[in-house]
């Protein structure tokens, strides 16, 4: 090997290990650079906490009005607000997807938060309603013309606009109005046949199988006694097949066979629960949340009587008061380990302890 040879090897060789540690160099101080965190931690959850999740990493995150979303992970509380890039710090509901990731429904738009990252989803106007089973169905109740509700199929968000109730012009045109859109969505609940149940604020209730949009409709499930425009806060399918809607003083056995062959959902009634002397006087109550635990027992939360307990045979009210003042309620959650909570306008939430429910403040 001659001497000009060796020198050209010996600077090539040279010329590629500096350009490969400059390319490690480069790699090394990107590295470095740390993905911009997001959030603030702060030493104690709001007062106007409306609504509760249990996520799969057992993370607690409460929803509130004014303020974003307060995620308490047994150790830390982390509040994220629009300085963290939500729309809206009112927020309306919270989900998480198959893989981990959270959505906050806000009176503006809905977010994605993949822990990292907040991104904003772009709604798609849509007529194609479609029902898969690990779709996301999402309102934001209280936001002006809202005529439908909207589905997240992990791609795409589709604002899915609703068929025209049979009713809507007898129904309006009488003048009966809610604080929101007579479409508005109040509640969003799947039945034990995997169909989707939408309460509104006007028009009463529709549910969606997969194939079609079918509506029902009674004065006194939207229409209280003195009035006032309660509208479809809760639908709920008991163990036995019964379906609450909204009061006590019925409950509702569907016929989805004969549904198949009408243009509304079909239906009988059945007497309801409890009188006059469970319910402080009257002769049945109006209910905003409604679940079942695990030994049956039927909870209902109303906005200023507190929380009824049905067992079947047997009414109980749990009165919750702070300051010896009535506390309104807003919703229940049962978390994974049937733990009841409340989300209350102006009292933080609230936790069943087996006698009663108390304020939950955690304590670092």
């Amino acid at each position: 090997m001659n001497l000009y040879f060796i020198l050209m090897l010996t600077c090539l060789l040279g010329f590629t290990a500096c350009n490969s540690q400059n390319i490690q160099n480069t790699y090394n101080v990107n590295a470095l650079i740390p993905t911009p965190k997001i959030g603030k931690t702060v030493p104690h959850l709001s007062n106007h906490l409306w609504y509760i999740f249990q996520d799969s990493k057992n993370r607690y995150w409460f929803g509130s009005d004014g303020e974003g979303v307060f995620c308490f992970d047994g150790k830390t509380i982390i509040n994220y607000s629009t300085s963290d890039g939500l729309s809206s710090n009112r927020i309306r509901q919270i989900l998480e997807d198959s893989a981990g990731n959270m959505f906050f429904s806000t009176l503006a738009e809905i977010h994605k938060f993949d822990g990292k990252t907040m991104s904003t989803l772009h709604p798609i106007k849509s007529t194609d309603w479609k029902l898969k089973k690990n779709d996301l169905w999402f309102n934001k109740l209280g936001k002006a013309n809202e005529d439908g509700v909207y589905r997240y199929d992990g791609k795409n968000l589709y604002n899915l606009k609703f068929p025209k109730h049979y009713l809507e012009d007898a129904i309006t045109k009488p003048g009966i109005h809610s604080f929101f859109s007579p479409y508005d969505v109040y509640c969003i609940y799947k039945d034990r046949q995997g169909a989707i149940w939408f309460g509104t604020s006007v028009l009463g209730a529709c549910r969606f199988d997969g194939k079609t949009v079918k509506w029902m409709y009674e004065r006194d499930l939207t229409i209280v006694p003195e009035g006032g425009t309660f509208g479809i806060r809760s639908i709920f399918e008991d163990k036995n097949g019964f379906y609450w809607i909204c009061n006590t003083s019925q409950k509702f056995v569907f016929d989805f066979e004969k549904t198949l062959k009408s243009d509304r959902l079909q239906y009988s009634k059945v007497p309801g629960i409890g009188k006059a002397e469970d319910f402080g006087g009257e002769a049945s109550i109006y209910f905003s949340y409604i679940l079942e635990d695990q030994e049956g027992n039927i909870w209902l939360t109303t906005w200023a009587q507190g929380v009824f307990k049905y067992d079947g045979k047997k009414i109980t009210n749990y009165i919750i008061k702070e300051n010896n003042k009535m506390v309104n309620l807003i919703s229940m959650y049962k978390d994974k380990n049937a733990n009841l909570w409340l989300g209350t306008p102006n009292n933080g939430v609230y936790k069943f302890n087996g006698h009663s429910f108390e304020r939950f403040n955690p304590e670092f």
